[in-house]
């Protein structure tokens, strides 16, 4: 074989292992690659996860991950915004590449999403009308006709609701700010909602509202993809253990979670 005829082997073997690399790492982070974006849905107003800040940026929990996320990727964090109820359509439909969100896994959505492993676990409290004080420690005290219970529309505090207290009067909301100004306010006994949100809204609003903390139910939260992409999966997966084994996530979780000085920055 001639030294010609060699180099033109290799460099032809070498584009065909080039191509082949490039269509390898799966569409999505293709994408994010081609792109230079990683487009994150998120449906701002859920606290500590990701919430509008008074100068009109988001920040939170969920926030800080996809930041972190898209700076170890080398690209652009490009928030998503949008309503609770169409946050799946949204993300099937291409205008974001993951949905990070405080999205809890279960069967149902999983038959349309694929889920990373769990990043966090939560769990349904209540936030009590004072005047029930004592009068109710758990759930079971409130599966009773003469309550009633408020949730957010879409989510699994609703879900929780219809199937653990399934005898007491329902009212759903768009937000679970104004579910919870329900309780407040003395229009309803009891909101059932994640427990993060409950803490920090007691905190916020003591003499109007009982926290009863312990979770009532087991939710683990996960980035959603849409499905058939392994590669962004493994993705995900290991990002996580990344951040975990090395304190980055540790940090993320106390300055949402085990300090309240980022309250003076949200509406």
């Amino acid at each position: 074989m001639s030294v010609r005829k060699f180099v033109n082997g290799m460099v032809a073997t070498c584009a065909l292992i080039s191509a082949s690399a490039s269509v390898s790492a799966g569409p999505i982070l293709d994408d994010i690659a081609k792109s230079g974006e990683l487009r994150v849905c998120f449906d701002a107003g859920y606290m500590p996860f990701e919430m509008k800040s008074k100068n009109g940026s988001y920040v939170g929990f969920d926030i800080d991950l996809g930041k972190m996320m898209a700076r170890q990727m080398g690209v652009k964090y490009v928030p998503v915004n949008t309503a609770w109820d169409g946050i799946i359509p949204t993300l099937l439909t291409g205008k974001c590449h993951m949905i990070n969100a405080g999205m809890t896994i279960n069967a149902q959505r999983n038959m349309r999403v694929n889920f990373a492993d769990p990043y966090i676990v939560i769990g349904q409290s209540i936030l009590l009308n004072p005047k029930l004080e004592g009068k109710v420690t758990s759930y079971k005290d409130l599966n009773n006709g003469q309550y009633t219970v408020v949730t957010k529309l879409g989510t699994t505090g609703e879900q929780a609701t219809k199937r653990m207290l399934s005898k007491a009067k329902l009212n759903v909301f768009e937000t679970q700010a104004d579910a919870a100004l329900e309780v407040a306010n003395g229009k309803a006994d009891a909101l059932i909602y994640d427990m993060p949100f409950n803490a920090i809204y007691a905190a916020q609003n003591k003499g109007k509202v009982v926290h009863l903390e312990q979770p009532f139910t087991y939710e683990p939260l996960g980035w959603a993809i849409a499905q058939g992409d392994s590669d962004m999966l493994n993705f995900l997966n290991n990002f996580l253990r990344q951040i975990k084994g090395d304190g980055t996530y540790d940090r993320i979780y106390d300055k949402w979670f085990k300090d309240d000085s980022w309250l003076s920055q949200v509406q």
